[in-house]
């Protein structure tokens, strides 16, 4: 029914399927413009978290894990968001003053 050179085939094909080196699961983001990008990131919006950072990166269609972020932010010293974040009152309404001469002062009736 069958050959022996089938026979002697699969035993090839499963002893070479058994020694071959596992591979990883994930490759390292060693790439420094990934490393960089999330660094301005948090720079320049310093309320945000290493999540908000991680969904920013995945919109763009930067694939990497929320924990690399977190780590990249760690080993760059990057303090956690509450700490990042130091709003005052003086730059709350800073912020909102320039926004508002493009509010609507008028009131309209239908």
């Amino acid at each position: 029914m069958v050959r022996p050179e089938t026979v002697q085939r699969w035993h090839r094909d499963l002893l070479a399927r058994r020694h071959v080196p596992p591979q990883a699961a994930r490759p390292t983001t060693n790439h420094r413009s990934i490393r960089l990008l999330v660094l301005r990131l948090a720079r320049k919006n310093p309320t945000w978290g290493y999540r908000r950072i991680h969904g920013e990166l995945l919109v763009l269609g930067i694939k990497i894990a929320a924990s690399t972020v977190w780590q990249i932010l760690k080993d760059a010293g990057v303090d956690p968001t509450a700490k990042r974040t130091s709003t005052t009152w003086s730059t709350f309404f800073g912020s909102q003053a320039e926004a508002l001469p493009t509010c609507d002062f008028f009131e309209t009736f239908t």
